[in-house]
């Protein structure tokens, strides 16, 4: 009853409000309502970093709730929705995160986005915090069962299928059936993309088979199930079994056709599937001129992919990032270098801003050819467009860093990071400390270790170590001690995951799949 009756006042909100709820009605973190109008992009960004900060720094619950209440913060959906996004992105301790979801949620006539909830799932599936995502979830269905969605079921599920077996998967997708206030379609479609992202194509098809009696298939259902495939032959008999079934293929369900063509490099068959498409009226997409531009690259013929490029603006579909992306890695993986940069101004000359995954194509191919003089160039210019590097971006750097022993380049990659925020000082700090720590730069360890616990992040063991072992044999005892305080006040925290590690020991030409952003 008391879920009823939330739901319906959240409704009935959003109904009569043309804003956001609690966007103009804001509460604080006091026991004192206030109101507020919707504050200006300045002084919400000090809000996110002030409550940020109580989340990465405080030593306990009790703690973060009292700095919480006495900050003054405006609570509001926005707020909290960035602030948990900070976190992810962060790669932050997920149990402060989830006490100051709770100690939000426990607000008055305060209800959470359903991107709030599954940002929060998400941050604690990734350090595997199984038990408390399901509680969590129990938690919302009491207070506001409309939050839980498809989406939170893939977010969920996703995290799960990492670490567990298909079947396990399955077992925990059942659970949703008392959650979610639809099992529909929907839910079972968010299983089925979640095994084919996490596991593999053949253990989606298998578990669709041994479901299928349970729900009625869609064509989204068939998309996901279509994308993926290795042999065109097997792409084909599926392609048709859907038509067989009375489901009529969209764009999506070609693109998955000319993707498996351009991965097998059978570029005849993929530009007869677009040409079944203009035939039937269909007018080609960005993604499908994406793909185009991946398989031809795959053929070895960059130059041909760039001219897709000028066909896609005469057929009135504009190039975006992703398109971009692509062609600048043919030419990657070309050794063309010359080539990519010159694709990046005329991105900027077409209004596109390069994003991180645009200068990690090239900083890959920098990383293969030791070329950190060339690499750091690039880096100085994605921070002059204010492109902010992603932890991909940070790893290929600070390793060809500690490669060539370039003590001052790493510490002003840290510096930045610190400052601003972005990558995973985790996995960043495992490689500068281990550098410092073979150059004897103890002070400077000290500095970057402190700094990063001041942010609330714990460092590695192994990086611990080994300025532990430096110390001893120095006789700072004092300073040891004072280190080993703050590694302890963390208490026991998963490590994250070291996949950003493995994929940097990948060739350029290891990545000639089109990778969209």
């Amino acid at each position: 009853m008391h879920s009823l009756r939330a739901q319906i006042r959240r409704r009935l909100h959003l109904l009569f409000s043309n804003s956001p709820p609690l966007t103009t009605k804001t509460r604080y973190f006091s026991s004192i309502p206030q109101l507020q109008s919707e504050p200006s992009p300045p002084s919400q960004n000090d809000d996110v970093e002030t409550a940020f900060r109580i989340i990465t720094t405080s030593p306990n619950p009790q703690s973060l709730k009292h700095s919480l209440r006495t900050s003054q913060i405006p609570l509001s959906n926005a707020l909290i929705d960035r602030v948990l996004k900070r976190v992810r992105f962060s790669h932050s301790n997920p149990l402060s995160a989830l006490e100051f979801y709770k100690f939000t949620s426990q607000t008055r006539e305060f209800f959470h986005t359903p991107f709030s909830l599954d940002t929060m799932l998400y941050i604690l599936g990734r350090s595997r915090k199984f038990e408390q995502t399901w509680e969590l979830l129990s938690e919302t269905k009491r207070k506001d069962q409309s939050l839980i969605t498809p989406r939170t079921v893939q977010v969920v599920l996703a995290r799960i299928a990492k670490v567990c077996s298909v079947k396990q998967t399955v077992e925990s997708f059942k659970k949703f059936r008392r959650l979610v206030p639809e099992f529909d379609v929907h839910c079972y479609n968010a299983l089925f993309r979640t095994l084919a992202q996490e596991k593999s194509m053949s253990d989606a098809r298998n578990v669709y088979h041994s479901l299928k009696h349970e729900f009625r298939s869609n064509l989204q259902t068939f998309n996901i199930l279509l994308s993926g495939w290795k042999s065109p032959e097997e792409a084909e008999l599926f392609f048709n079994e859907m038509k067989n079934m009375g489901v009529e293929p969209d764009i999506v369900s070609y693109n998955c056709l000319i993707d498996v063509y351009c991965k097998g490099r059978e570029m005849v068959k993929a530009y007869d599937v677009v040409n079944k498409m203009r035939d039937e009226g269909i007018d080609l997409d960005v993604i499908t001129y994406t793909t185009l531009i991946g398989g031809l690259g795959l053929a070895g013929q960059p130059d041909k992919a760039r001219d897709i490029l000028k066909e896609m603006r005469e057929y009135g579909c504009y190039p975006d990032t992703a398109a971009y992306n692509a062609t600048i890695r043919n030419f990657c993986i070309a050794k063309r270098l010359n080539d990519a940069y010159n694709l990046i101004d005329e991105m900027v000359e077409k209004g596109l801003s390069p994003n991180a995954t645009t200068y990690n194509v090239i900083f890959r191919s920098l990383f293969w050819a030791n070329d950190l003089k060339s690499m750091w160039s690039l880096y100085l210019r994605m921070k002059g467009t204010n492109c902010l590097p992603n932890t991909q971006s940070c790893m290929f750097l600070i390793r060809l860093m500690r490669r060539q022993e370039k003590v001052d380049m790493a510490i002003e990659l840290w510096e930045d990071m610190i400052e601003k925020g972005f990558g995973s000082l985790i996995l960043v700090s495992d490689v500068l400390f281990d550098l410092l720590c073979v150059l004897g730069k103890l002070d400077i360890a000290e500095r970057c270790f402190l700094q990063m616990v001041e942010k609330g992040q714990k460092p590695s063991h192994v990086s611990f170590r080994r300025i532990k072992v430096l110390m001893e044999l120095a006789n700072r005892n004092e300073a040891l001690s004072n280190l080993s305080e703050k590694m302890n006040s963390f208490g026991s925290v998963n490590q994250i995951s070291r996949s950003y590690v493995d994929e940097l020991d990948r060739p350029v030409s290891d990545f000639v799949v089109v990778q969209k952003g």
